[in-house]
């Protein structure tokens, strides 16, 4: 994989092959439990094999936390009709994409406008989701919008409540259009890809739970799996900048001895040796909080995901300048990873994002 991840984020893409092979192993989603065809991993040894993915392909590890999002979320809010009918397809080679965001509903999702109305026993969306990860892949789409049941509530309701919906919707259904994100900045093998939807019908059993759930709770749910899955893959793309930057720095020399000897470059290798260790302990605590089911949980995904983005964007630019020209050009490890770290700074809750959560987190603590 790591002398192939180049070619793949040159192409923009990844082969399709793969992607079913590592699904059928369950691999892309690899805490679903066992009983549905997975892994049944904890947080900590799932964190520990998306940590090494993400050391070699930020892409493919991009593919697994939405694989993983969308079985999460398919785990924590289906009946066990629905667990039964879909979690096994998402371990046995079928791939899956979770869609939130939209063009005025990005951080904020109580923006969200996407339509999803009870029509007897079917369910039609409208709407338009935006870079939404693996889309292009994806023959499941998990997607989140605001519900009529058609109850005499009307779309005005709807739009002034505080209710959503997930519904699994194929990707092949009719009115579905999947376009593809044009030249993405990072990760631009994961089929970043807009969703157009347009009286996309499904059959009502596909609502996830049957009925409308609060969106703070369906949203904040369905992206903490994402944001651990983000974290040690952040921890991923610094061990992998680690040791392409030592590698170098032992070995090239200036001025007749190896750079690593320079007290300002051996001061850059210190300084990403610890923004990896920063990331893996606190990823670590997160997801021992996740293991013990631990109401500290959420807090410690947050925390755990933006001391992850944040030191991963600062200590792949630190790679670069350690390699210098040898790392600033697109097939190399350290020229990539700069790229994906810095769109780990944005998905799954940017770091201004995360930065209001914490610190509302540490007020209502003082009260």
């Amino acid at each position: 994989m790591a002398g192939e991840a180049d070619a793949w984020d040159r192409a923009g893409l990844l082969p399709i092959g793969l992607l079913r092979e590592l699904g059928a192993a369950g691999r892309l989603c690899a805490q679903v439990p066992a009983a549905y065809g997975g892994r049944a991993l904890s947080s900590a040894a799932g964190g520990a094999f998306t940590a090494h993915v993400g050391s070699l392909c930020s892409s493919l590890r991009s593919v697994m936390t939405s694989q993983g999002m969308a079985a999460w979320t398919i785990e924590r809010f289906g009946t066990a009709e629905q667990r039964t009918a879909f979690l096994p397809r998402l371990t046995g080679g079928g791939l899956a994409a979770a869609g939130f965001s939209e063009r005025g509903a990005g951080s904020d999702l109580s923006a969200m406008t996407t339509r999803v109305r009870r029509d007897g026993d079917t369910v039609v969306l409208d709407g338009h989701k935006v870079w939404v990860t693996a889309a292009h892949y994806a023959d499941l789409l998990v997607l989140f919008g605001r519900y009529d049941d058609g109850a005499g509530g009307g779309d005005a309701d709807v739009a002034d409540g505080d209710e959503a919906v997930a519904v699994v919707v194929p990707a092949d259904t009719p009115g579905v259009r999947v376009t593809r994100v044009a030249d993405p900045l990072g990760c631009r093998a994961a089929g970043h890809a807009d969703i157009a939807l347009d009286a996309v019908r499904v059959p009502a059993a596909h609502v996830l739970g049957g009925s409308s759930l609060p969106l703070p709770l369906l949203v904040t749910t369905a992206l903490a799996y994402g944001r651990m899955s983000v974290a040690w893959g952040c921890v991923g793309i610094l061990r992998g900048c680690l040791t392409a930057a030592t590698r170098h720095a032992a070995t090239r020399e200036q001025f007749g001895v190896p750079l690593g000897e320079h007290q300002l470059v051996a001061r850059h290798l210190a300084e990403l040796f610890v923004a990896e260790q920063n990331a893996t302990r606190a990823c670590e605590h997160a997801s021992r909080r996740w293991d013990e089911g631990s109401p500290e949980q959420v807090v410690a995904t947050v925390l755990a995901k933006h001391v992850s983005a944040v030191n991963a964007a600062r200590g792949a630019a630190t790679a670069v300048q350690v390699l210098a020209s040898a790392g600033a050009q697109d097939g190399h490890l350290v020229a990539r990873a700069h790229r994906d770290a810095k769109l780990m700074e944005i998905i799954e809750g940017s770091n201004e994002m995360c930065q209001l959560m914490l610190a509302r987190h540490v007020l209502g603590s003082s009260v």
